[in-house]
């Protein structure tokens, strides 16, 4: 299968060779760039996720697991992995637990990073092989499916409650205590189970019901 991926770091040169890793290594059909949370959340929203993200812990606008688990909440059909210079088994976990389906470190060579990315697109779970076995368990499971507003997430729903009343962005974060680039991805998984683009045609389209 042709992959379509996305792949979202701030370094230039990181990104770029993994880009081509992901063309010549899994015959990737397309693979987009970001190197911020914010050009990633336009990318997915406007051109759709595809079937893999890449993300990296370290770039603007990230808020660690925090925004991993708005990531696999809004975009439930790729599959998401980190690829982080950060090692740390905490991190590690925290990541696993927001539900991606992988965390590459960067210090690996290209060949085993090619090999965690196709495992992560066999269906499994890969992590460092430092937290022992690499491929324990089975494939997350993906976020709720369904229509409309019935396939938000719980905390999508908060997030949807505060748009009802006219909060900015900044003003959602602070009232629910998240990161405001968190909020965002909460933001557009909204837009796109509503069918719109932008938080006027979502109020708009919620009064109307």
């Amino acid at each position: 299968m042709a992959i379509r991926a996305l792949v979202a770091d701030d370094h230039e040169l990181f990104r770029s060779g993994l880009r081509q890793l992901l063309i010549d290594a899994l015959g990737a059909e397309e693979v987009r760039e970001a190197e911020t949370l914010d050009q990633a959340i336009e990318i997915l929203t406007n051109e759709g996720a595809g079937d893999l993200i890449l993300v990296d812990l370290r770039m603007p606008g990230m808020s660690g697991a925090e925004a991993l688990a708005a990531l696999r909440d809004g975009f439930p059909d790729a599959k998401i992995a980190v690829v982080s210079a950060w090692e740390e088994r905490a991190e590690i976990l925290a990541a696993l637990s927001a539900g991606v389906n992988g965390y590459i470190p960067k210090s690996l060579p290209a060949a085993e990073i090619a090999a965690a990315i196709q495992s992560i697109m066999d269906g499994k779970i890969f992590v460092p092989a430092a937290m022992g076995k690499r491929e324990p368990g089975a494939p997350v499971a993906s976020a709720q499916t369904g229509s409309g507003e019935h396939k938000l997430t719980v905390r999508q729903k908060e997030v949807l409650t505060e748009l009802m009343k006219g909060q900015a962005s900044k003003e959602i974060a602070r009232t629910l205590d998240i990161a405001e680039g968190t909020v965002k991805i909460h933001l557009a998984a909204i837009y796109r189970a509503l069918g719109v683009r932008t938080r006027a045609e979502a109020i708009a389209r919620l009064k109307s019901n």
